[in-house]
């Protein structure tokens, strides 16, 4: 009769035990899914985006390209090491490089403040981790092109320095936190409103390759990716 007790009772803290694992395993679970609710909505976008996946990469290729009335007016191609802080940009088959941080001379000046505004509109979500704004959020907003309903982020970089200080950013996207257009309102008013389309996965990294006018007058558009 001991033994039998004896057994029942390992057998009521083992079931004890078991019943105890699951509820931590179930308040961990819900602790995580309490945590990323609480993330603010633009690390939420730049996660959706690859964010954690980009710290992992060594170069980036990119050619930053601008067509208006079919007319290609810029092609700048870009390489980039992140790590290293190098950036190399040829344009009209002149190559210019420089690091990130050193003195720059008024050519690398020039080719950095190309490479901040080429960048910006090729990882703008990457952004959001990156640098230093003022934000506000609607739940509920009409998009300018699509007149769909989606929620909006608005990113105001109002004095914090750079080359184009007091720009701000009408981000409209999905539940699935990618972006599908955007305004871009410069510090003198002026306005840019494009889509965000032809997403392609390079690395775990969505890039969006097509950013057009709602009449398809002035297309920007990114060609030879690599990401290494």
């Amino acid at each position: 009769m001991k033994k039998v007790i004896t057994l029942c009772m390992i057998l009521t803290f083992l079931v004890g035990c078991k019943d105890d694992s699951q509820k931590n395993e179930n308040s961990e679970v819900q602790a995580l899914e309490t945590k990323a609710e609480e993330l603010p909505i633009s690390t939420k976008i730049a996660n959706a985006n690859g964010a954690e996946k980009f710290k992992e990469l060594e170069e980036l290729n990119f050619t930053f390209n601008v067509k208006v009335n079919d007319t290609l007016r810029s092609e700048r191609a870009w390489k980039w090491f992140p790590k290293s802080k190098k950036v190399e940009l040829t344009e009209k088959g002149v190559t210019i490089s420089y690091t990130q941080g050193d003195s720059l001379t008024e050519k690398t000046l020039a080719a950095d403040q190309k490479f901040i505004n080429d960048s910006y509109w090729f990882l703008f979500p990457h952004q959001l981790m990156w640098s230093d704004f003022e934000s506000s959020y609607n739940e509920k907003e009409l998009a300018p092109i699509s007149n769909n309903e989606m929620q909006m982020l608005t990113i105001n970089y109002k004095g914090k320095g750079g080359y184009s200080p007091d720009d701000s950013y009408h981000l409209f996207f999905g539940d699935d936190m990618m972006i599908k257009e955007w305004t871009y309102v410069s510090s003198t008013g002026r306005e840019l409103t494009t889509t965000w389309e032809d997403y392609e996965t390079f690395k775990g990294i969505p890039i969006s390759k097509m950013r057009k006018t709602a009449d398809s007058s002035f297309q920007l558009f990114f060609t030879g990716i690599k990401f290494k």
